[in-house]
């Protein structure tokens, strides 16, 4: 096996649903807490797209970088949500989000070359930096409520570095970034000449008073040096269908595009119709969806507050709630010595059939990631149980 290979770490969070699933085929009352995914069905205007473009014949090669119908749709969303107004050639639609991280990476990196992040951080931004022989610098977050400050960027840039990565609304936090932490990583982005990948896959779920803003929308003059991710899979509930899409600069996202072509070709034909028929028709849904998030945030919220030995920041945004349990570790468990945060959460699953992400798999040992993406049923019987296996500590 290559070297690259060998110092590939597996995504723990697909490895939690994994076995959270193997635990409810043998029969066991599994409540997982542990999927990056909307429990709730596509949108029936992209369902019934689909249908229609299956019925067409559309189930050919399509231009590489995505159809026009589609492209057009994002075009008009971003302008109309942002007031950004981006040409067809600016836009990528990619297998998802996730390749076209991929594919910006291996565009933008040279062996050697270094970009920031901050953790908590999503489980594959640094295997993907490391996949393109770059070198992640992380910054920890999580002394300053999981915001990054501008000390802590500024001290951290050097002749290596390339570009900054932003995620807001934050995974696995639920952090979102004010407007005016924005500038102040928009300032230093570009006293540096440094790119910007700014991932907004959450950017419609967000709740109570909190705003999200579009980097650009903040600080316009930073366009030509930033790249925006984005998809249907969280907004729309379509994780399954596989669309994500990118807007940059011209140059960049051609040759993103070049990538891709080697990489994936064009993504899914009937997922690109399905997509576009959500952005262009499915508003009310979203925001159907969006107001049950915040119901369950609430009520999750409510539940965990009342616990023993854990602590919790209140998420604004995404669909998660990132717990501090360092207070548990070294604690026992029925016997079980509780070593760190992946000790805890195999305990849960195997003592209460509740499944969790481990802190680690985000860069930030000892905290456990809770998903809000279940029935209300399910996170009233998930949080009683947490609060029982917590209580036996």
């Amino acid at each position: 096996m290559s070297d690259r290979a060998l110092k590939l770490a597996p995504s723990a969070t697909l490895e939690v649903v994994a076995k959270a699933k193997q635990l409810k085929r043998e029969g066991k009352p599994v409540i997982s807490f542990g999927a990056g995914e909307p429990d709730f069905t596509s949108p029936p205007a992209a369902v019934q797209a689909a249908v229609d473009a299956i019925k067409r014949g559309e189930t050919h090669y399509t231009p590489t970088s995505g159809i026009p119908e589609l492209k057009e749709a994002i075009q008009t969303y971003y302008l109309q949500r942002f007031g950004l107004d981006y040409r067809p050639d600016e836009i990528l639609v990619g297998a998802g989000a996730k390749p076209l991280l991929y594919e910006a990476f291996a565009c933008l990196l040279n062996p050697g070359d270094e970009v920031l992040l901050f953790a908590p951080a999503w489980v594959s931004y640094v295997e993907q930096i490391s996949l393109c022989d770059g070198r992640p610098v992380v910054l920890d977050t999580s002394a300053n409520d999981f915001f990054p400050t501008r000390e802590q960027i500024a001290e951290a840039i050097t002749p290596r570095t390339v570009g900054i990565l932003v995620n807001t609304p934050n995974n696995p936090t639920g952090a979102v970034y004010p407007g005016s932490l924005l500038e102040e990583i928009a300032g230093i982005a570009q006293e540096n000449g440094l790119w910007v990948i700014f991932d907004e896959i959450y950017e419609r779920l967000v709740y109570g008073e909190a705003v999200h803003s579009n980097i650009l929308s903040v600080v316009p003059s930073l366009r030509s040096s930033t790249l925006l991710i984005n998809g249907v899979s969280k907004a729309y509930a379509m994780t399954g269908w596989r669309i994500g899409y990118a807007l940059g600069p011209k140059q960049l996202i051609e040759k993103m595009g070049g990538v891709q072509g080697h990489l994936t070709s064009n993504p899914t034909s009937i997922s690109q119709w399905a997509s576009a028929a959500a952005i262009k028709n499915a508003e009310t849904d979203v925001e159907s969806m969006r107001k049950a998030f915040e119901e369950r945030r609430t009520l999750i919220l409510k539940a965990l507050k009342e616990m023993p030995l854990i602590r919790v920041t209140e998420p604004q945004g995404a669909f998660y709630v990132f717990v501090d349990a360092r207070n548990c570790i070294g604690k026992s468990y029925r016997g079980q010595i509780l070593s760190d945060d992946v000790a805890f959460c195999k305990a849960l699953l195997e003592g209460e059939f509740v499944a969790a992400v481990p802190g680690s798999a985000f860069l930030a040992p000892g905290f456990i990631r809770v998903s809000y993406s279940n029935s209300a049923e399910e996170i009233t019987e998930g949080m009683s149980r947490l609060n029982r296996f917590l209580s036996e500590l």
